[in-house]
C-alpha cells in the first residue's frame, strides 16, 4: 500500500519522497486507528446513556481502556478458518476491506493545505474506493463456503450499490454548484454559505443514504442475527472479524467527514465564530463528532427495516427523488448563468 502510494504521488508530480509519504501516511493512519477504537467505546457509552444503563465502566478510569483490551483480546484469539473455505480469499477478503477503508482518507483535506494528496478528481477517487469495498465482502461470503455468510455478502453487496446510485446524483448537486471534483475546492467554495442551506434536500438523503452505504441502523440487513447469524462475517474470529469492524467504523468516519466537506463547509467555522482565530482543524472535528452522534442515535432509536423496503427506499423513492432535485439544481445553476450574461 505504502508503494502504490508512493507511485500515485509521483504520478501526479506531488514530488515526495518514499519516506516523507510514508510519515505523511503515519499521521493519518495511526490517528485514525485510534480514533475508530474509542468510536466503539463513544458508541456503547452513548447507547447507554439513551437506554438508560451504564456502558463499559470497568476497564480503566471509567471505562477509558475497554477498546484496549477488546483490540487485545481479538489479537490473542486463535484465527480458525473453516476447512472447506477457499484459504486465500478468505484470509485477503478482511484484509482488503480494511486497507480500502483507509486509503479513501489520502484525499480528504483536513484544513486549508492540509491533504496528503490534493488531486483534482477527488471525490471521484472518493466513490471509486468506495465501490471497491465490495469485492472483499462478496469474496468473504463466497470463500467462507457458508449459506449464511453468503446470504449476508448479497444483501451487503446489493445494498451498497443500491445507495450508491442515490449518493452518486446526490453528490452531482454539489458539483453543479462548485464545477470541481477537488475536494479542497468544494470546501473553499463555502466561504460565504455552506451548502447546507441551498442543498437541504441533498444533505438530507445523503445523511441517509449515508447510514445504508456503511450498513448501519436501521439498514443494518447483512448483519440480521435473526436471519443470517450476523451476516458475510459468521464465519470469521479473532483478527479477520476484528478487521471487518475497524474497516466498518472506518467507513463511518469517512463517510461522516465527506458529509462535512460536502454540506458543512469543511474546516471553517460557524459563522458567528467566523471573527475570532481558531485552529479550523478543530471545527472539522467537531462537526465528524456530529455525524458520529447522529449514527448512534439512529442505531438506538430505530428498529430495523425489512430487506424489501430497504430496496423499495433506495429504488423508488431515494432514486426518483435525487434524480428528480438534481434536474431542479442543474436548471437553477443554469437560469442564473444565462441571466448572468
Amino acid at each position: 500500500m505504502f508503494f502504490g502510494l508512493y507511485l500515485i504521488s509521483k504520478s501526479i508530480g506531488i514530488g515526495f519522497s518514499f519516506i516523507e509519504v510514508l510519515l505523511k501516511l503515519l499521521a493519518i493512519v495511526v490517528p485514525l486507528l485510534i480514533s475508530v477504537a474509542y468510536f466503539t467505546l463513544a458508541e456503547r457509552k452513548l447507547m447507554g446513556g439513551m437506554h438508560r444503563r451504564r456502558g463499559p465502566n470497568v476497564v480503566g478510569f471509567l471505562g477509558l481502556l475497554q477498546p484496549l483490551a477488546d483490540g487485545l483480546k481479538l489479537f490473542v484469539k486463535e484465527s480458525i478458518i473453516p476447512s472447506n473455505s477457499n484459504y486465500i480469499l478468505f484470509i485477503l477478503s478482511p484484509m482488503v476491506t480494511f486497507i480500502l477503508s483507509l486509503v479513501g482518507w489520502g484525499v480528504i483535506p483536513f484544513g486549508f493545505g492540509r491533504v496528503l494528496s490534493d488531486v483534482n478528481l477527488g471525490l471521484l477517487y472518493i466513490f471509486m474506493i468506495s465501490s471497491l469495498g465490495v469485492y472483499g465482502i462478496i469474496c468473504a461470503g463466497w470463500a467462507s463456503n457458508s449459506k449464511y455468510a453468503f446470504l449476508g455478502a448479497l444483501r451487503s453487496a446489493a445494498q451498497m450499490i443500491s445507495y450508491e446510485i442515490s449518493i452518486g446524483l446526490i453528490v452531482i448537486s454539489v458539483i453543479f454548484l462548485t464545477g470541481s471534483l477537488n475536494l479542497s475546492f468544494i470546501v473553499l467554495s463555502q466561504e460565504n454559505v455552506w451548502f447546507i442551506f441551498p442543498l437541504f434536500p441533498s444533505f438530507f438523503l445523503f445523511a441517509i443514504s449515508a447510514l445504508a452505504e456503511t450498513n448501519r441502523h436501521p439498514f443494518d440487513l447483512p448483519e440480521a442475527e435473526a436471519e443470517l447469524v450476523a451476516g458475510y462475517n459468521v464465519e470469521y474470529s479473532a483478527m479477520g472479524f476484528a478487521l471487518f469492524f475497524l474497516g466498518e467504523y472506518a467507513n463511518m468516519l469517512l463517510m461522516s467527514a465527506l458529509s462535512v466537506i460536502l454540506f458543512l463547509g469543511g474546516w471553517y467555522p460557524p459563522f458567528i465564530l467566523s471573527y475570532f482565530s481558531f485552529d479550523t482543524s478543530i471545527f472539522f472535528g467537531l462537526k465528524i463528532l456530529l455525524f458520529i452522534f447522529f449514527f448512534v442515535w439512529a442505531r438506538s432509536t430505530l428498529p430495523r427495516y425489512r430487506y424489501d423496503q430497504l430496496m423499495r427506499l433506495g429504488w423508488k423513492v431515494f432514486l426518483p427523488l435525487a434524480f428528480g432535485w438534481v434536474t431542479f439544481v442543474a436548471g437553477t445553476v443554469y437560469s442564473f448563468s444565462i441571466f448572468s450574461f
